[in-house]
């Protein structure tokens, strides 16, 4: 409407660009363009049980409409894929966090910083994850790894900028074990993210996964085993909320 009113655009233009709202029927799936405006970030495209050809189809309608476009869970012969239908020079391969990503326009940055804590380095796949996912979103996010419960004093040092987090994102294998503690330490929610990284016994997260539900420290919440992204788009909305209300 912005654009029709500054004569960027004619009216037919803009019934074109509103005709796709609130959803894009591409036959194999209908693409939520409305959720920009719903929710504050566009769709996004999880890629396991998808074709190389229906991804890149789903990428190319989300990117037509001028939003960023984030794909998880991406195998690199897709990006290659992407690549080299020549469209998205831009396109970037996370291969840690497993995610294509396309910027078209910068977000404005968080005021807040959102820590992502690993038990382990093991665990940096999904505390990548996490981190492109809030980014692309605009977050702002440091990540601090490899402070455990089997050496908990390496987490020490860095106690005062979590106790200033608004929330923190903690990624545990094992027994999971740190989301505990963290909750213990600091006085803002801690989402916790149980990964399939330990020994037979771990029940690739399963252990992990109850022992941060059953968690005795208050303000401890878990989402599913090795969901970095639902972990970092709940603590980006909780970012926004402060922020906003904190201007």
């Amino acid at each position: 409407m912005e654009h029709v009113r500054n004569g960027q655009i004619d009216i037919d233009e803009a019934v074109e660009k509103l005709r796709h709202l609130p959803f894009e029927d591409l036959g194999f799936a209908c693409i939520d363009h409305h959720r920009q405006i719903r929710r504050g970030f566009p769709e996004v495209i999880f890629c396991p049980g998808k074709t190389t050809e229906h991804i890149i189809k789903i990428f190319e309608s989300l990117a037509a409409k001028g939003n960023n476009v984030l794909a998880t869970r991406a195998k690199p012969d897709v990006f290659e894929a992407l690549a080299k239908t020549g469209k998205f020079p831009k396109a970037r391969y996370e291969e840690l966090a497993r995610a294509i990503i396309l910027v078209q326009k910068e977000p404005p940055a968080s005021k807040s910083v959102l820590p992502i804590v690993t038990a382990g380095t093991a665990d940096i796949p999904v505390a990548s994850e996490a981190k492109v996912t809030a980014e692309i979103m605009g977050q702002r996010t440091e990540l601090i790894c490899d402070v455990g419960v089997a050496g908990l004093h390496r987490l020490f040092k860095h106690l005062p900028k979590l106790q200033n987090a608004n929330v923190v994102i903690v990624v545990a294998g094992m027994e999971g074990a740190l989301a505990s503690v963290m909750g213990g330490l600091v006085n803002c929610p801690v989402i916790a993210v149980p990964t399939s990284v330990g020994y037979g016994s771990s029940f690739e997260g399963l252990s992990a996964l109850l022992t941060m539900l059953n968690s005795c420290a208050s303000g401890v919440t878990a989402v599913n085993i090795d969901n970095g992204f639902s972990a970092a788009v709940t603590a980006t909305l909780i970012n926004r909320k402060i922020d906003s209300n904190n201007k």
